[in-house]
């Protein structure tokens, strides 16, 4: 049965660092490859999107865990390798680049599967947040400069309560624009939308807390055996400076901080771990506020939904 034109399927995979979205996402989209779900569905295949925040960055493999081509198993990928790491990729950069590619992929009939744990990506990509144009204000980011992200922090929690709760504490560059826009427009404000018209399937993968934080633990230690050390001195001698590592995620914030001395090895491996738990509990914080996720523990009961989804627009 040949697609209607009115069906524009869409799947999002969301869910923690570590929780296995890149590989649910590659299962996913070979599902849609096979000829059963071609013939019931009338697509023709199915490619990916990133939604990482990090992954957009050319030289970040390691430390963000970008998925290998072997991983891919034949699946497109795209959105990653894009923007050079010197530089500012901003989320509406990249909600322009999603839309466009999520755009081509309906044309050439297949299904467009947005992956990852970047939840602002995401509804930019999906939702289409209307950002606020505020322009930067050269005096206060000079000032703000001169201030410690926990001072930074602790100036949005009382200028912006609701903006505090869903940003990185330690992100001194995230943390300048969202007092920037407060500081202009009184609080960052509610977000207007301009969505997709599209048939949403929204999958979140949900762990154990305690199962969470050990696969982070062992996927960290995996980093650091294949050369995630390695890659962010390679990164800092092709011109990344120590302070934009800061901005680069926690990998290469402590990563950093560890080959400038300023921590030891052991302080580095177990500040990285804890923080990257409570990175984790923060993209869950997020999540949940999105009803329409449909929450799954494990591939295989993603898979059903899936199918289940097939069924209903076939």
């Amino acid at each position: 049965m040949e697609r209607k034109d009115t069906v524009r399927p869409l799947i999002i995979i969301a869910g923690p660092t570590a929780s296995g979205k890149s590989e649910l996402a590659v299962e996913v989209a070979r599902l849609f490859n096979s000829a059963r779900a071609q013939k019931r569905f009338g697509a023709e295949g199915a490619e990916i999107i990133s939604a990482d925040s990090r992954q957009v960055y050319k030289g970040m493999n390691i430390g963000t865990g970008k998925i290998t081509k072997r991983e891919m198993k034949g699946v497109p990928h795209h959105l990653l390798d894009i923007a050079d790491p010197k530089r500012i990729f901003t989320v509406a950069h990249y909600q322009k680049l999603a839309r466009k590619e999520i755009a081509r992929i309906w044309k050439e009939n297949k299904v467009p599967v947005v992956c990852g744990g970047t939840g602002l990506y995401i509804r930019a990509a999906v939702d289409g947040i209307v950002f606020p144009e505020v322009r930067p204000d050269r005096a206060l980011r000079a000032r703000l400069g001169k201030v410690s992200a926990q001072e930074l922090f602790s100036y949005l929690k009382k200028k912006d309560p609701a903006r505090a709760k869903t940003i990185d504490p330690k992100n001194p560059r995230r943390l300048i624009r969202a007092l920037e826009i407060a500081e202009a427009l009184g609080k960052v404000p509610e977000l207007s939308l301009c969505p997709l018209d599209a048939d949403i399937l929204f999958l979140g993968i949900r762990k154990d807390p305690q199962e969470l934080e050990r696969r982070i633990r062992i996927r960290l230690h995996k980093r650091l055996r294949h050369g995630m050390i390695e890659e962010i001195t390679r990164l800092h001698e092709e011109g990344v400076s120590w302070k934009r590592m800061d901005d680069l995620g926690l990998e290469y914030r402590y990563g950093a901080q560890f080959l400038q001395g300023k921590i030891t090895r052991e302080a580095f491996e177990e500040t990285l771990a804890k923080e990257i738990c409570r990175y984790a509990k923060r993209q869950m914080t997020w999540f949940k506020r999105d009803f329409r996720i449909i929450w799954v523990n494990t591939n295989t009961e993603a898979i059903q939904k899936v199918e289940q989804f097939i069924k209903t627009k076939s």
